[in-house]
């Protein structure tokens, strides 16, 4: 019953030491059980599949019969059939959420590669036409099959969910096997935006991407063993492993590596016109490549070369564009807004950005793209004093030549484009350029220059006023001061919730304990170093070192200049402070090693949907007070950003770590079988809300939970789950696949719209893909590239938060219509009877979860409750 249990998660703030193959932010953990499940796998899809096959045929047979028919088409008769757009209109007509055709075509195509629905002449892929008929197999699945009207609908609404899942992916396939030439726009970009989180490709321009999409051939074998190509060969294609595994042998060593799913090979024969180096051989069957031949590989490369511009100074390149697509297609140089950074020095990429800045507008206009991923970005390789310096430089630029009335126009204009990036700057960081002195102080200075040039303080003040005005006509106000003073900080918006963001110099309380497991209670601001949590507990430090240990009893001395270690911290890790000869001896506290009695019994007296909500609404509160940049601090290593914290991401990061740990805890610690079984039930209900409320970073964390190797095992409640709520369990735990990095989450993300709250792991794993995956520079310039795709992968979360979030109503949703509770918790609404049952109660409930995270401890209380 369970698919994609291959590996746990886990999400480590602080990326501490961890004994299997980590990428930050999510470590991948196997399970022994699963290392031979690929077949058992493809078997129950293949079966699932045929299930659905049956489910669609019936219901067509009954609703339309005379869709199945005899064809005449050039003059030869084609026996019960039906043709491929007639059957991309009846889904459209049963599944109202399709979005295009395409999505049916997909779901079609499903069919199509499992042999249940035939073409007539054998293609191998679906077509959306009049003149191309399928039937189904009769032989294959035995369509007899009868069913009640109530059971044929839920079937049916099964059937096209499962359908709807796995068809992009045979979407994508069958596109792929199409001939280039016969690509569409629409199929071009849907390989494309494939590519984007493809391994091999991470490197590429987005130029290049799109290139390789309209040039991409798709190979596959069937048998391990299988030698692609041999050392020495001739070079003629560079090659992407789609699917599967090959081994790489030379002569003399043997096996050298292993390669596998997103990692390429054959490129550098191409490069350098070279034999190859090595053979390649199958490791696995069916494996699939994307391949390059040689000749557009070539090409490509020509191309990009063509399309650069390089300027230089002194004899040393200081800025690399490539001229975007359009541009290309037209043919001309066209304006400089029509090239994009490569990378360059951080001066030069800055004076270009400032050259492409537009003064026609009121202010009211979205920032640029390219001057949003240079802000977000900045601080990895131009710190904000040599920004600083640098905006005043330009701010300053006179014209040495021309006529006074031409140079007095282009300082007007250098400083109106100053300006106004000076102001995105300060709306993008907000408050956190108060806590920057030499930001505070170019602010302050900038405010002072621009005052005293009258042309250019009443055109800002103007737009700050319409900006203000905007800003009060949404919130619902109507009083506009034409006096207020003009203030940079004047637009930005507080967060407002009961939890507010911690910034760099708020004091928290640091809970220290001695070796006699005593505790030190001080406060101490949040970016404190271990230097000075040490100097305030014990003078002079001497040989003290501070050390986190976790429940685990793994210990971590932290080093002196370490900062931000106590929101930092992990699920219960606790800082204890001791001399380098007691390290040893320390032991975990009482309270770390979690609770020894489960709340069950709390748990049932409150509902799903308030569980579900609470947890929602605390999980947004969190997720609004970190602050997007707070991801590059992280990815980079805060150490490397002067005063800056990520506390707010890791406070977002743990409670994902504790509500996933909290499922597995309290179904570890019921020990009665009827109300361990109720509970698991009520986890994958609260789950079901949570999707519903779109709060996919909760939603993954309880099916994590659930895919627990400690809650897997608990066979004899699983055995008591209904099978409604094991098929719509299955369905989630299909999102949780990790193949094709994620494709199954990714095509579901880009259905919704916002507010949502993303799966936060995920964003930091492509993130630190990005980072490991590109270098910083590239020929000692700043590899803006890089820049920008984790900029937009940032942005991300700007986009999750572009609208506000309503918390949701007590009305009856989907879940509440899937899962029906018990009669004795719904009998009554009142709040005497359930006291646990008011929000206020709940949300108690919630910010204070005791949670068992020793994955031993966890699986010996499964093993005593079910051996």
């Amino acid at each position: 019953m369970h698919l994609f249990r291959s590996h746990n998660y886990q999400v480590f703030p602080h990326r501490h030491a961890v004994q299997t193959p980590t990428v930050r932010g999510i470590s991948w953990t196997p399970l022994p059980e699963a290392l031979n499940s690929k077949d058992t796998m493809k078997q129950f899809l293949s079966d699932r599949v045929i299930k659905a096959a049956r489910s669609v045929y019936s219901i067509m047979t009954e609703r339309n019969p005379d869709l199945i028919r005899d064809r005449k088409h050039h003059l030869k008769t084609h026996r019960q059939c039906c043709s491929g757009k007639e059957l991309v209109d009846w889904l459209m007509k049963q599944n109202e959420c399709l979005q295009s055709r395409s999505q049916a075509v997909g779901m079609w195509q499903v069919l199509v590669d499992e042999g249940v629905l035939v073409h007539v002449k054998q293609e191998l892929n679906f077509h959306d036409k009049d003149a191309q008929f399928y039937r189904f197999q009769d032989s294959e699945f035995g369509l007899n099959h009868t069913s009640n009207e109530k059971d044929s609908e839920d079937e049916l609404h099964e059937a096209l969910s499962l359908l709807s899942q796995l068809g992009p992916d045979a979407l994508l396939t069958m596109i792929l096997r199409k001939c280039p030439s016969q690509r569409s726009p629409e199929d071009i970009e849907v390989i494309y935006e494939e590519l984007l989180h493809v391994k091999a490709a991470a490197h590429l321009s987005s130029s290049v991407r799109k290139e390789l999409a309209a040039v991409l051939v798709f190979e596959s074998h069937s048998k391990a063993g299988t030698v692609l190509f041999s050392q020495g060969d001739k070079g003629t294609s560079w090659y992407i492993i789609w699917k599967g595994s090959v081994n790489v042998i030379t002569h003399g060593k043997g096996l050298v590596t292993t390669l596998h799913e997103g990692e390429d090979f054959g490129q550098l024969a191409l490069l350098n016109d070279a034999p190859r180096a090595a053979t390649i051989i199958l490791r696995e069957d069916n494996c699939h490549f994307l391949r390059v031949d040689k000749q557009d590989f070539i090409r490509i490369l020509k191309d990009v070369e063509a399309n650069t511009v390089r300027l230089e100074e002194h004899g040393k390149t200081v800025l690399v564009l490539e001229k975007s697509a359009d541009s290309a297609e037209q043919g001309g140089a066209g304006a400089s807004s029509k090239y994009t950074v490569m990378s360059g020095s951080p001066e030069k990429i800055l004076e270009h950005l400032l050259e492409t800045v537009k003064l026609d507008s009121n202010g009211n206009d979205p920032t640029d793209p390219c001057v949003s991923d240079f802000l977000l970005t900045h601080r990895v390789f131009m710190p904000s004093s040599q920004l600083c310096a640098a905006l005043l430089h330009h701010y300053q630029a006179e014209l040495s030549d021309g006529s006074e009335q031409e140079k007095d126009a282009y300082a007007f204009n250098s400083k109106q484009k100053v300006v106004k990036l000076v102001g995105q700057w300060v709306a993008l960081y907000s408050h956190l350029l108060k806590e920057d002195p030499a930001a505070l102080d170019f602010l302050e200075r900038m405010k002072k220059e621009v005052a005293a040039d009258y042309r250019l303080s009443s055109i800002l003040k103007e737009q700050f006023r319409e900006r203000r005005r905007a800003k009060m006509l949404e919130n619902g106000y109507q009083s506009l001061s034409r006096n207020q003073p003009f203030d940079w900080f004047s637009l930005c918006e507080e967060c407002i919730g009961r939890i507010l963001p911690i910034k760099a110099q708020d004091k928290v309380l640091y809970e220290v304990y001695r070796p006699d497991n005593k505790p030190l209670s001080l406060m101490l601001p949040v970016n404190s170093s271990v230097q000075d949590v040490m100097s305030a507990i014990v003078k002079p430090v001497g040989d003290h070192v501070l050390v986190k240990m976790n429940s685990a009893g793994e210990r971590a001395q932290l080093k002196l200049d370490a900062c931000g270690v106590y929101t930092a911290l992990g699920l219960n890790e606790r800082l204890f402070i001791c001399t380098s000869s007691e390290v040893e001896q320390l032991r975990p506290l009482r309270d770390q090693l979690g609770p020894e009695r489960g709340t069950a019994d709390l748990i049932e007296q409150m509902s799903s949907k308030d569980l579900a909500i609470e947890l929602t609404n605390y999980d947004w509160e969190l997720f609004n007070a970190m602050h997007e940049v707070e991801l590059i601090y992280y990815i980079f290593g805060r150490h490397k950003f002067p005063g800056a914290i990520t506390a707010n991401l890791e406070r977002f990061v743990r409670h994902f770590n504790e509500v996933q740990h909290w499922v597995v805890t309290e179904l570890c610690l019921c020990e009665d079988l009827v109300k361990r079984a109720v509970l698991l039930k009520k986890f994958i209900k609260i789950a079901s809300v949570l999707k519903e409320q779109k709060n996919l970073n909760l939603f993954f964390a309880v099916m994590f939970g659930l895919s627990n190797s400690a809650v897997q095992r608990l066979y004899k409640t699983w055995e008591r789950i209904p099978s409604k709520t094991k098929r719509i369990y299955c369905t989630y735990e299909r999102l949780m696949d990790p193949s094709r990095n994620h494709r199954a989450y990714r095509l579901a993300v880009a259905k919704l719209s916002p507010p949502y709250t993303p799966f936060m792991p995920l964003l930091l794993k492509d993130m630190t893909f990005i980072h490991e995956g590109n270098p910083n520079y590239t020929d000692k310039l700043v590899n803006f590239e890089k820049m920008r795709m984790l900029a937009k992968t940032v942005k991300i979360v700007r986009g999750c938060r572009s609208q506000p979030y309503v918390p949701s109503s007590p009305q009856r949703g989907l879940a509440d219509r899937i899962f029906l509770e018990g009669p004795t918790r719904l009998s009554t609404n009142s709040e005497h009877a359930f006291p646990l049952r008011t929000p206020s109660n709940v949300r108690h409930y919630i910010q204070n979860l005791k949670v068992i995270d020793n994955q031993r401890k966890l699986t010996q209380l499964s093993r005593t409750m079910e051996c």
